[in-house]
This record gives structure tokens, C-alpha cells and sequence, in this order.
């Protein structure tokens, strides 16, 4: 047995010295230490209201310590993520990133949003685009706000742009997310380019990002549309394993995603002015899509397999 002084060890009489791997131990506690120090500290603040909320609700500090972090592990050991081309995400100023849309429950937007808060030197916050579903939805609504979400329209993702921040958008929509397993990797219609009419207005780059991966996480075999109307859901999804195994059958399978980041696209050369002029919206649009559906075909000839 030992004593504990300071931060000296004195053995009792007739006590053995400690080992290596006991001091090891007991040099690691000024770090659990100053983790519960900064832990506490968070909480006052909560308690205290000493926080800052952004006027679209973002709240920076719960996003980092809290969500954020919840999702590491996920990130890091479950889903493996490689992060490619990350060097194309501005360190400053106003950016749209535009990105694959699949999964089932869209997990590939979190993702993403990991992806750049943790791999980027800058240490970005990535401000998703969602639709109107995701924030009527009890609670999910709300940390979704917390984590930098608004609204998918033009006026909020201007303000953001024309503010300096990165901002995310996933234009397939419930297309993406809800369509069959067999259909995986092919991008759906990217709607009428109102990402791209915000772009220009705001003379932001746009940076297409294709992830590979989140097509196997929950395969999607079917879809329960009775079921999705009577819940208001845009599908309802039937998988090898949901709603089989109840609980257990929501734990996505453990792909390897790799997220690539392409060259960004410059659009402050087309004038504030081109995002009202319809066909070159459509133009631009075009190039977005093609390139993620470029990139996605060429990762997946490199890829290895699903699930290393």
C-alpha cells in the first residue's frame, strides 16, 4: 500500500515500491482532473446563461463539447472515416459545400460536418441546410439548431454566405436518403438549383463533396408508405435489419466512408446578378451534380470493400 502526498509517493513501512504501469496511473490524474475542472465549468455556464446563440440558434460551445463529441466515436472507430481533399475547404470567408445525400436517416450530413470541424486546420464550422421535417420534429428540431442547422432557403443560406460561414446543403433531399439499396450511388435530380442561385448572389465557391459509404449503412429494401403517411413521414424504410430486430435494428452497419472534398468551383467571375438568370443556374447545377457523380464512380473503383 501507498500514500499519497502531493504529488510524491511515500511507501508505508514494509509496503512494496509501486510498479511502473501504478505511477503511470497516477500521473494521468491531473488530466482527469482538469477534465472534470473544465466539465464543471461548462455546466455553470449552462446554468448561468454565460453562452452565445447566433441569431439562427446555433450555439457553438454545446456543438463542440456536447454533439459533436457524441458523434466521435461513430466517426472515428465505427465508420472509419478518410477525409480527402480537405485542403479545399477555405480557411476563411463564405463557402458552399454540396454533398451526396443517402443513408436512410442522413447521417452523411453530421459526418461531414465532423469531418471538417476535426480534419480542417482552421477547425470550420460547417452550418447544414435542413428541411422543414427536421425542425418540426420534437427535440431533433432543437439540436439541430444547436448544431448550426437552418432552414433550406435561399434568404438564410444567403445571410450565412454573405457572413462568412461554410455552409452545407444536400440537394437531393428525401430523394437521397430514401431511394432503394439498388440504386445506390446514382444521384438523384438536384431540384431547381436554388443552392446555386445563392452561391452567385453571395460570390461564394462551391466545393462538391462525395462521400462513399453511407449507401450501406441502414440498405434500404423497401418502404413502408402506408405506415410513412399515417407517421408524416416522406418514406418509411424497410432494411435486413429494421424493424426486425426493433432497437437493435436502428445500429448502422459499420461501412468505411471516405469523404472527398473536390477542387472548388469559383463563381465570383459570374456576377451577383447570374443568380437570377435561369440557365446558367441550370449550368452551374449541372457541373455540381456531374462531379460528385464523377467522383462518386471513381471512388468506388478504387474502394477495397464495404466494410474496410
Amino acid at each position: 500500500m501507498v500514500r499519497m502526498k502531493g504529488a510524491h509517493i511515500i511507501p508505508l513501512p514494509g509496503a512494496e515500491r509501486p510498479t511502473s504501469s501504478e505511477v503511470a496511473v497516477m500521473d494521468e490524474d491531473p488530466a482527469w482532473s482538469d477534465q472534470v475542472d473544465r466539465a464543471l465549468s461548462f455546466l455553470r455556464r449552462r446554468a448561468l446563461g454565460e453562452y452565445e446563440i447566433d441569431e439562427f440558434g446555433f450555439d457553438a460551445e454545446l456543438n463542440d463539447s456536447v454533439l459533436m463529441a457524441a458523434l466521435r466515436p461513430l466517426y472515428r472507430h465505427w465508420f472509419r472515416v478518410e477525409v480527402r481533399g480537405i485542403e479545399n475547404i477555405p480557411a476563411i470567408g463564405g463557402a458552399l459545400v454540396v454533398g451526396n445525400h443517402a443513408g436512410t436517416i442522413g447521417l452523411d450530413a453530421a459526418m461531414v460536418q465532423l469531418a471538417i470541424l476535426d480534419e480542417h486546420p482552421a477547425h470550420r464550422h460547417l452550418r447544414p441546410l435542413g428541411a422543414e421535417l427536421v425542425f418540426d420534429l420534437p427535440f431533433i428540431g432543437m439540436l439541430a439548431r444547436k448544431a448550426g442547422a437552418t432552414l433550406a432557403c435561399n434568404p438564410d443560406a444567403e445571410r450565412l454566405l454573405a457572413a462568412g460561414e461554410l455552409v452545407g446543403v444536400w440537394p437531393e433531399g428525401y430523394k437521397g436518403t430514401g431511394k432503394p439499396f439498388s440504386e445506390r450511388y446514382r444521384l438523384q435530380r438536384f431540384g431547381r438549383g436554388g443552392f446555386v442561385s445563392a452561391a452567385l448572389a453571395a460570390g461564394a465557391p462551391i466545393v462538391p463533396c462525395s462521400v462513399v459509404g453511407s449507401e450501406e449503412i441502414y440498405p434500404m429494401l423497401g418502404n413502408a408508405r402506408l405506415i410513412a403517411r399515417l407517421l408524416g413521414l416522406p418514406y418509411f424504410p424497410i432494411t435486413p435489419t429494421f424493424p426486425w430486430l426493433g432497437p437493435l435494428g436502428a445500429v448502422p452497419l459499420p461501412s468505411k466512408w471516405v469523404i472527398e472534398f473536390g477542387e472548388p468551383i469559383d463563381t465570383s467571375s459570374l456576377g451577383s446578378a447570374g443568380g437570377e438568370d435561369p440557365m446558367l443556374v441550370f449550368e452551374v447545377t449541372d457541373q455540381v451534380r456531374e462531379t460528385i457523380q464523377h467522383n462518386l464512380y471513381r471512388m468506388l473503383v478504387r474502394r477495397r470493400g464495404v466494410f474496410r
